[in-house]
Order: C-alpha cells, then structure tokens, then sequence
C-alpha cells in the first residue's frame, strides 16, 4: 500500500488549542495512529473546518479571543458539521463549562496536563462507539 493510500486511510484528528507545547504533545502521542491537523486557536480551527471535515475534535476550553464553548458553538452550527465528535481538553474543572459543553454535545474531557496512554484510550473509545 502506498504511503497516500495509508494516510488516506487514517482517522484525522483536529486538535485545537492556543498552547504550542500541548499540540507539540498531542501530535507526538497520536502520530503513529492518527493523522494529526492543529490550529492554535478556534477561528483557525472554524477556518479549517470550512474546507475539511476530520473524524474527531479535541478543543480546548480556554482559548482566546474565542473560548472553546463559542468555537464548538460555531462547529455546530455548521452545515455537515455538527455531527463531528468532539472531547473538550481543559485545565480545569469548572462546572459552568461542563454543562455548556454537555448541551453541545461533546463526547468527554481530558484534564490537562494529560497522561498520552488516556488520550489514545478516550480516542479510541470514540471510536468505537
């Protein structure tokens, strides 16, 4: 099998987050498995998302100028995009976040900083499912 093919074949993951150092880590761990696209913020993300539709999202809740809830928001609302699965990554557990993103329907969180072996496991039980 050629290489395109292989690629071609792989799930594409959007990981979204304004922190070089958490993409840096997210591409290392799903490399091997995945074929991974990042955007360090949610316009970029939307932006992309315009033109491509991958097979997972991982987007962060805090980001600037637009948070991750107004981002998966936007996801939503697009046309052949609303039904994208979608796991918030936050470093913290606020409530409020929770309960917006559950109304948006988002698959799970992960808490950051994040053990790699649990971001597979989560991804894949997306997956899965």
């Amino acid at each position: 099998m050629s290489q395109t093919q292989s690629e071609n074949s792989r799930k594409r993951i959007l990981a979204v987050d304004d922190a070089a150092i958490i993409l840096s880590h997210i591409s290392q761990t799903l490399q091997n498995d995945y074929e991974v696209i990042t955007a360090n913020s949610g316009g970029r993300a939307l932006k992309y998302l315009e033109q491509e539709k991958p097979d997972l999202i991982l987007l962060d809740i805090q980001m600037s100028p637009k948070d991750g809830i107004e981002t998966l928001r936007e996801i939503r609302a697009m046309k052949d995009r609303a039904d994208i699965p979608v796991i918030m990554l936050t470093g913290m557990e606020d409530k409020t976040f929770v309960v917006e993103s559950a109304k948006l329907g988002v698959c799970g969180y992960i808490l950051k900083p994040f053990d790699s072996d649990d971001l597979l496991k989560r991804i894949q039980r997306v997956f899965a499912s």
